[in-house]
């Protein structure tokens, strides 16, 4: 894995993660953020489901983005902040169990765009089911930090 830029890189995540009202909204969680990697939890409730009962589609994809996005942030100097410019994801199952969990990857970090990756699982009786897997590229925004 590459230099540590920000010593304090997962308190600059935990914070940008913190202030994201869409992710209160759903009730995610961070409970693991570490170099080059994070997770992201949502538990399955009604607000969040499709006409199937299944959390919705958009709902995993804010789950991949943000989880890979804040992976890529911890690759980044605390001066700088990321935005993503471009993920392609493919459903593989329905997302149907008690929780889901995204887990978000840095494949490649430059110094202009870091490649990543996630993968979601959605959790039923402690059996992980891989329901999305995500490809996205993020823009590195030197001296711009975030709101």
């Amino acid at each position: 894995m590459a230099h540590i830029s920000n010593p304090d890189f997962a308190a600059s995540v935990l914070t940008s993660f913190d202030r994201q009202s869409a992710m209160h909204l759903i009730k995610a969680s961070m409970p693991v953020v570490e170099h080059g990697m994070t997770e992201i939890h949502v538990p399955h409730w009604g607000g969040i489901e499709q006409q199937h009962g299944f959390v919705h589609g958009g709902v995993v994809g804010m789950i991949a983005d943000s989880s890979a996005g804040y992976a890529a942030m911890t690759m980044v100097p605390a001066t700088a902040s990321v935005l993503t410019v471009e993920y392609k994801m493919n459903l593989l199952a329905p997302a149907d169990g008690e929780k889901l969990i995204a887990r978000g990857q840095v494949v490649r970090s430059g110094r202009t765009l870091i490649v990543t990756k996630a993968e979601v699982f959605a959790i039923k009786e402690g059996k992980e089911t891989l329901c999305a897997l995500m490809q996205q590229t993020i823009m590195v925004m030197h001296g711009k930090s975030e709101k």
